[in-house]
């Protein structure tokens, strides 16, 4: 099966910065548009970010200005960085492979952001 898989998650304060990294398989990476999701207690899971094997991208409203989604094709991998975390940016993070921009085909395990106010 698909192994994508998530990382730099942690605890941070309100304002400052986080960067995700997903890595995938080739095969997966270099045919399909790769996104970021996240889900937060008692809310359904929400599309962040998307980018296409082209280099487009598109944003959830939330968080336009301060998150940049970005992929390195010659390490297979897909970023997130994240500036100015808001309290309610607090979730899990899952990195997704093909599909739409709303729900992907292929899914990591996540990783937890948490903000403190």
């Amino acid at each position: 099966q698909v192994q994508l898989v998530e990382s730099g998650g942690g605890l941070v304060q309100a304002g400052g910065s986080l960067r995700l990294s997903c890595a995938a398989p080739r095969s997966i990476f270099a045919n399909n548009g790769m996104g970021w999701y996240r889900q937060v207690p008692g809310k359904q899971r929400e599309a962040v970010a998307r980018i296409t094997t082209g280099g487009s991208t598109n944003y959830a409203d939330s968080v336009k200005g301060r998150f940049t989604i970005s992929r390195d094709n010659a390490k297979n991998t897909v970023y997130l960085q994240m500036n100015s975390l808001k309290f309610e940016d607090t979730g899990v993070y899952y990195c997704g492979a093909g599909g739409t921009y709303w729900n992907a085909d292929y899914w990591g395990q996540g990783t937890q952001v948490t903000v403190s106010s």
